[in-house]
């Protein structure tokens, strides 16, 4: 029976292919699959955000060999930044709830 920790690896790598199966090639994702993915996976972190560019930004940001594709260790580094976001979110609330 896998772990937690792997059926999360499992998750983020089926979910990244069920958006990447979309266009063209199964092994990245276009502009338009990296937006379906984020309206639908990360639609919090997405309606937080009040630039209407920020996918595009995003996707810039992620796409470093700037082949306008972003390939699954682009997207985990996206994912990594974003854990990283919310782990220190959760840190914060902490201490503040230990202040109480």
């Amino acid at each position: 029976m896998p772990s937690e920790l792997e059926r999360a690896m499992e998750s983020l790598i089926t979910v990244f292919h069920r958006y990447a199966s979309k266009d063209g090639s199964t092994n990245t994702l276009s502009r338009r699959e990296l937006r379906d993915l984020m309206d639908n996976e990360l639609s919090g972190f997405l309606k937080s955000q009040k630039d209407p560019a920020a996918v595009d930004k995003i996707m810039k940001d992620l796409d470093a060999n700037g082949d306008g594709q972003v390939s699954f260790e682009e997207f985990v580094s996206l994912v990594v930044g974003l854990s990283i976001a919310c782990e220190q979110c959760y840190q914060m609330h902490l201490k503040k709830v230990g202040k109480k």
